[in-house]
């Protein structure tokens, strides 16, 4: 079946021109299969959703376009909170030469010189620095949980704007000893990773710079407390985010019921192929193993799975990526980028360990330090720079290098000039895409991967097919993230699917 997935990628483009070991894999695809089966249960029916073919077009309002864009900006953070797990809030950083920064440094830099000048004066004038700290006061505040009482108690007390300002008319503010206070307060709250930062504030004397050095401290704070908050509600957003995106969807799709017509094209598509006579022969496997038994056609979990394998071959400068995947469209260029350098290092080991003597190429340590050498001269493929041909005669000078050094160290003797020349050869013509050793090998990752898909519910879960051994962990890292993400995916959008495929 992969290898008819290729040769339809090849008709689609002549038309348009266009972390884990085995047991983290069978954990992640086990839970993503079971919470699908739970979502589909659960799911309203089918016929209920709302799947115009299209309509006319219409004005509408910058209300509307506003909120549909806060719809749709919702609806992706809460996607990438629960997808990527390595999701992290970031401090903004304004680029140096922009009109932005610019006008931010003017006016901050007009701020503290006006503070300045009023805590120069005799007698000095404190208003404007008991206004920054009413702000300190609420930030710390807000950092605290509603078990901290005696530490909000501490803040509330110390930090009493009335009472300050009635010392700053009296004469007797301190604005050292607030100043002492609000460091101090700032360590007990602050991540561990902020102490030093901290720690660095009981070092500056002048209060203009002390103010302006906390308040740099406590936006990096609020950073820290975001993203604590998002890694606290991650594992009780995962339970509702796939209602939530659903229904966000819904509403954007009876705003704009044009939504659906790539997936529809894309889910067409693949069931075409698959009725297809020329993929005949792959269809009673993947019946099989979807369970559609003796059915004439392909069945809508076989027809889904296939199209999530035709994502991996997508020409994305000349055809448009289906809505339903769009907010995962960088993570699928990822995989396809990941696959084919995956096909090229396993296409060159393959040649490799096939010409090489028995007795090297089953040394697990030499077959890892020739997999590490390989990728790490193919690490820039995915950049536009990168020149495929160039790199393969690299590789070749230097598996060549390898091979020879290995056999000498194993007794045996080195590569001959003739080998030599025909290994070079051999790694040099993987850069075609055309090469039968890279297609075999691209043919057997696909299989691999579309056995996840199909039988992600069975045990035991599959091994790396021949030949793809050296690369098997790589192979399963990607495979562990694609079903996981495929799995979410239908679990979010199966209903609109099988609407379609009915």
């Amino acid at each position: 079946m992969s290898e008819n997935l290729d040769k339809s990628n090849i008709n689609e483009e002549g038309k348009s021109k266009s972390n884990d070991s085995e047991q983290g894999l069978e954990d992640a695809v086990e839970s993503s299969d079971e919470a699908l089966q739970k979502i589909k249960s659960g799911s309203p029916s089918t016929q209920r959703v709302q799947r115009p073919h299209s309509s006319p077009p219409r004005f509408v309002t910058v209300e509307e376009l506003l909120e549909t864009a806060k719809g749709v900006t919702n609806m992706t953070i809460a996607h990438e909170i629960v997808i990527n797990g390595d999701f992290r809030i970031k401090p903004v950083e304004l680029p140096e030469d922009s009109l932005e920064k610019k006008v931010k440094d003017i006016v901050h830099k007009a701020f503290w010189d006006c503070l300045s000048v009023q805590l120069c004066e005799d007698p000095p004038t404190y208003d404007r620095a008991i206004k920054l700290v009413g702000e300190i006061k609420e930030t710390l505040l807000s950092f605290l949980l509603p078990g901290h009482t005696r530490l909000r108690n501490q803040i509330t007390e110390v930090l009493d704007l009335d009472l300050i300002k009635q010392e700053a008319e009296n004469g007797a503010l301190d604005i050292s000893k607030l100043a002492e206070f609000i460091i101090g307060m700032m360590g007990t709250l602050c991540a561990p990773v902020r102490d030093e930062e901290v720690k660095k504030l009981k070092d500056i004397k002048e209060i203009v710079p002390l103010f302006r050095a906390i308040f740099s401290v406590l936006d990096l704070m609020k950073v820290d407390m975001a993203n604590f908050a998002v890694s606290s509600i991650r594992p009780h957003l995962m339970q509702q985010s796939v209602e939530y995106e659903r229904k966000q969807f819904q509403e954007f799709l009876e705003k704009h019921p044009n939504s659906l017509d790539f997936v529809t094209q894309w889910l067409e598509e693949a069931a075409d192929d698959l009725m297809n006579q020329k993929y005949r022969n792959a269809l009673p496997a993947v019946g099989e193993a979807s369970g559609s038994g003796d059915s004439p056609g392909p069945d809508p979990v076989a027809v889904q799975n296939y199209a999530y394998l035709k994502l991996l071959k997508w020409d994305h400068l000349h055809r448009p990526f289906p809505e339903t995947v769009l907010m995962d469209h960088s993570r699928f260029q990822e995989f396809q980028l990941q696959l084919e350098q995956l096909t090229v290092l396993g296409a060159v080991l393959l040649v490799t360990f096939s010409m090489a003597a028995p007795g090297i190429s089953s040394r697990a340590d030499f077959a890892e330090k020739l997999k590490m050498i390989v990728k790490i001269l193919l690490t820039d493929m995915h950049l536009p720079s990168f020149h495929l041909e160039d790199a393969l005669t690299t590789v070749g000078e230097k598996v060549c290098l390898e091979v020879s050094s290995c056999l000498s160290l194993c007794g045996f003797s080195p590569l001959t000039t003739d080998k030599e020349a025909v290994l070079k050869g051999q790694i040099q013509a993987m850069a075609s895409p055309d090469n039968p050793i890279r297609r075999i090998v691209d043919s057997r990752i696909l299989t691999f991967l579309e056995t996840y898909l199909v039988s992600s519910h069975q045990k035991p879960l599959p091994t790396a097919p021949g030949g793809l051994g050296p690369v098997q962990t790589e192979l399963e890292e990607v495979a562990i993230n694609f079903v996981r993400l495929v799995n979410y995916n239908k679990m979010v959008f199966s209903p609109y699917y099988d609407a379609i495929l009915k």
